[in-house]
């Protein structure tokens, strides 16, 4: 705006119980907190709270002037002036000082030590316009009098367009732009964020989130986080996002709880989902069966390459991994593997029983977690089929889970950094 122009910039802590006096310098009261609208271009200051009565507050109108020492209004004071919050304002002491917030732009949790704000003049009209939050140990110094300890230290601002309070204004003020934002940020951060929330705060932030972000960011999380928060969620939800997940995923956290909960939970998904986590949980917690998922692809024997490819267009989505294709007869028997990449550079009326490799590693589901680790290990396997006494597949591991079972204390930026290595000492995808 060309003709805004900034009278000041004040510390929120700066102003607090400072006195508020009028036109004529009578004493009316101090500042106790600011009543203020968030909008999507600027929040800005409606109001000044003067008395313990939350609705009679100061209009921003009357405000002349204000400095170190106080404010001061731009008419003598009469009580029938003051006005009462409105649905769609909040106190901004109250809500965010001393509050945990989310940095949209550092993706973490942070605390509100201090807040910035700018008297500004647009129009004839003076107002506040809150600039940033501080979240530095500077601004907490400030509030305790003693910044000057301090003062070599940078300010570390976090800009208002860039913060997500956890705790809900009203429902009035609910932000698509917020909701967009949070869209932004990669599910790991939104998990690093749930991670360090207490009950209550982890509970509010996920009714905020859409069902495809709080999978993504459950998928993410350690088991133990992972069975706290499906245990928080509403029954109905919870079992939506059950639904959702992976099913070796799922039925590891279903193991976790209690066979009541897991049951209930079980009883609420659809049948077929529900049957798919039911058969995982049979498997003792050491076995090769509670490490798979039922999610891979299986193609048919006589398909060509191109009817192949068609197919794996409309099963890619569901599936846990598509670097090995599973070629199988009428009874699910796994006859032949072969590497989306031999797949894709074959000739389109090629059959994949023409294409599949024969001699393959597999597994089966009663192997023991080492058996798994060593096989994968040894051939340099990106995943690998777990099959019956017939030799029908039931399922695959990928070598993600494997590594998260052998360096379970690792930090994931490791895990997977490892796996990406893994990934280029793969070379055709079979059984090397």
């Amino acid at each position: 705006m060309e003709d805004l122009k900034v009278l000041g910039e004040f510390y929120f802590s700066q102003l607090l119980n400072k006195p508020i006096r009028d036109a004529k310098g009578r004493r009316i009261g101090q500042l106790l907190d600011m009543a203020m609208r968030w909008d999507s271009v600027s929040p800005h200051v409606t109001g000044i709270r003067y008395t313990k009565r939350v609705h009679d507050l100061i209009p921003i109108e009357l405000v002349d002037s204000l400095d170190q020492n106080g404010m001061r209004l731009n008419s003598t004071f009469d009580p029938i002036l003051t006005c009462p919050l409105h649905e769609d304002e909040t106190f901004i002491g109250k809500w965010l000082l001393d509050k945990q917030i989310i940095d949209l732009e550092g993706s973490k949790l942070v605390r509100v030590n201090d807040i910035s704000l700018s008297w500004v003049s647009h129009e004839d009209h003076n107002y506040f316009v809150l600039v940033a939050v501080d979240i530095g140990v500077r601004g907490l110094f400030r509030r305790l009098g003693v910044e000057f300890l301090l003062s070599r230290l940078e300010n570390k601002f976090v800009g208002c367009q860039y913060i997500k309070p956890l705790e809900n204004r009203t429902s009035a003020l609910q932000l698509t732009r917020e909701k967009e934002q949070m869209r932004q940020l990669h599910p790991a951060d939104i998990a690093d964020i749930i991670e360090n929330m207490d009950y209550k705060q982890r509970a509010n932030f996920l009714d905020a989130l859409d069902s495809q972000q709080a999978i993504d960011a459950l998928a993410e999380m350690e088991l133990d986080i992972q069975v706290e928060v499906i245990t928080q969620m509403d029954e109905e939800r919870a079992s939506d996002i059950l639904e959702e997940m992976p099913p070796d995923e799922a039925a590891d956290i279903l193991s976790e709880l209690s066979s009541q909960k897991s049951e209930e939970l079980l009883s609420l998904m659809e049948s077929d989902d529900a049957e798919d986590v039911r058969e995982l949980m049979q498997y003792e917690a050491d076995t090769a069966g509670s490490l798979m998922t039922t999610e891979y692809i299986g193609l048919p024997i006589w398909l060509t390459a191109e009817q192949a490819i068609n197919e794996l267009r409309r099963l890619a989505p569901d599936a846990e991994t598509i670097y090995y294709l599973y070629v199988v007869d009428e009874q699910e028997t796994l006859e032949g593997v072969l590497s989306l990449r031999e797949l894709i550079i074959a000739s389109p009326e090629t059959t994949l029983k023409s294409l599949m490799h024969t001699k393959f590693v597999k597994i089966s589901p009663y192997d023991d977690h080492e058996k798994v680790a060593d096989l994968i290990h040894k051939y340099g396997l990106l995943a690998v089929p777990v099959v019956n006494s017939q030799d029908q597949i039931l399922g695959i591991i990928t070598v993600d889970d494997v590594l998260e079972l052998l360096m379970p204390d690792r930090p994931r930026v490791e895990i997977y950094s490892t796996l990406i290595a893994r990934r280029r000492q793969a070379k055709g995808g079979h059984s090397e």
